[in-house]
């Protein structure tokens, strides 16, 4: 049994969704600092949406309407989640 390289990214993508949504679970029932749930929240985003357009991206039937739109949005999601990720790296006087 041979892998090519569009069933490399799609298993890919759902290790990705799951090590996403296990840091989104995290996040939301053992984590109690507030600023460690936000990292994981935001690091869990990244890894959902990208999984998701990985997949989008790797689908061999035709766009549709829901695609589009994940398309579109997902990288303001994932620019956002970043974006907090890098402000959130650095308490303040903790350097």
């Amino acid at each position: 049994m041979t892998f090519d390289a569009h069933q490399l990214a799609v298993g890919v993508s759902w290790v990705a969704t799951a090590i996403g949504a296990g840091l989104w679970l995290w996040s939301w029932i053992r984590e109690k600092d507030a600023i460690r749930k936000l990292r994981f929240l935001d690091c869990a985003v990244v890894l959902l949406f990208a999984s998701v357009l990985l997949r989008i991206v790797a689908q061999d039937k035709p766009m549709t309407v829901l695609d589009w739109a994940m398309v579109f949005i997902a990288p303001l999601f994932i620019a956002a989640a970043l974006w907090r990720l890098a402000r959130t790296a650095h308490t303040p006087g903790g350097r």
